[in-house]
C-alpha cells in the first residue's frame, strides 16, 4: 500500500472518529446521503447496463411460456395453495417471479459489487468522503431493489395478460418480490465482501441453481422424502416461492407472515454483515 493511500486512510479514520464523537456512534456508519450512491448508479445503468436489465426480464417469461404453457398442456391442473386446483402455468408463475427477484438481486449484489470493490476501487473512493458504510450498502441495495421492482412489475403484467391472476391479493406480489430481492441483495453484498477472485464467484451459481430447481419451483414439496423437505424449507427461495403463490391465489394466513418474517431476519442480518464488512475493509 502506498504512503499516499495510508495517509488518506488515516485521515478518513481520524475524521470518522471526530464525527462519531460529536454525533454519536451511528455517525461513523451513516451520513444520511445514500441518495448520492443511488444517483451515481442510475447514471451508470442508463448508459451501460440496460441490455442486461432487458435480458433479465425475458428469462422468466421464456420459462413460463416453455414450461407453463408447453409442459403445462401435458400436466393439466395441479393442487394450488388452499387445495384448489389451478393450471400448471398459474402454479409455476409465482415461483418464476420469486426466482427472477432472487436472480436480479444476487447479480447486482455479487458480480457488480465484486468488480466495484476489487477492481474499480469505487467503495474506497466513496468512503474517503463523508459517506459511511451504511450509506454505500443502502445505496447499492436500493439499486438492486429497483431492478427487482422493474422485473416484478413487468412479469406480473405478463401473468395478468395470460389470465394467471385470479385474486386482488396478486397486486401485492410486486412489493413482496421487492422484499424478497431485499433479502438476497443485503446478504449477497455481505458475502461478496469475502471474495477475492472471480473463481470464488462460481460458488454463487453453485448455490443458486439447486435453490432454483428444488425450492418447489416446478413441483410440490410433497414429492420429496421428509428429511429433504426440511432442508428445502430452510432455503430462502422456498419461502419466496410460497409467499408469492399464496398471494397469487389469495390464500393468506399465518404462514404468509412466517415467510415475511424469514426475509425480515435475512434483511437485518444482511445489512449488519455488509455494513460491518465495509467498515472493516476500508475504514480500518
Amino acid at each position: 500500500m502506498s504512503p499516499q493511500t495510508l495517509a488518506a486512510r488515516d485521515a478518513v479514520a481520524a475524521a470518522v472518529q471526530r464525527v462519531a464523537a460529536r454525533k454519536g456512534p451511528l455517525a461513523a456508519l451513516y451520513s444520511g446521503n445514500a441518495r448520492a450512491v443511488i444517483a451515481r448508479g442510475l447514471l451508470v445503468s442508463r448508459s451501460t447496463n440496460w441490455p442486461v436489465m432487458v435480458s433479465g426480464f425475458f428469462e422468466p417469461v421464456l420459462y413460463l411460456l416453455s414450461m407453463g404453457v408447453g409442459l403445462g398442456g401435458l400436466v393439466g391442473t395441479v393442487t394450488g395453495p388452499g387445495g384448489a386446483p389451478i393450471s400448471y402455468a398459474a402454479y409455476i408463475a409465482p415461483a418464476l417471479l420469486a426466482t427472477s427477484a432472487m436472480n436480479g438481486a444476487v447479480y447486482d449484489s455479487t458480480m457488480n459489487v465484486f468488480f466495484k470493490m476489487n477492481f474499480a476501487k469505487l467503495y474506497q473512493g466513496m468512503l474517503y468522503t463523508s459517506l459511511g458504510p451504511l450509506d454505500v450498502a443502502l445505496g447499492e441495495i436500493f439499486l438492486a431493489l429497483l431492478r427487482g421492482l422493474v422485473y416484478a412489475t413487468g412479469f406480473t403484467v405478463v401473468m395478468a395478460v395470460m389470465g394467471l391472476v385470479s385474486s386482488p391479493w396478486a397486486l401485492l406480489m410486486v412489493p413482496a418480490s421487492v422484499f424478497i430481492a431485499f433479502g438476497f441483495a443485503s446478504f449477497g453484498m455481505g458475502i461478496t465482501s469475502f471474495m477475492k477472485t472471480f473463481a470464488q464467484l462460481d460458488w454463487v451459481g453453485f448455490v443458486m441453481l439447486p435453490m432454483f430447481l428444488f425450492s418447489a419451483t416446478f413441483y410440490p414439496l410433497s414429492v420429496y422424502p421428509e428429511p429433504i423437505q426440511w432442508l428445502i424449507q430452510a432455503m430462502p427461495l422456498w419461502h419466496g416461492v410460497e409467499l408469492l403463490r399464496e398471494l397469487g391465489a389469495g390464500v393468506v394466513g399465518w404462514g404468509t407472515l412466517g415467510h415475511l418474517a424469514y426475509y425480515l431476519v435475512m434483511i437485518v442480518a444482511g445489512l449488519v454483515l455488509t455494513t460491518s464488512r465495509l467498515r472493516k475493509l476500508f475504514l480500518r
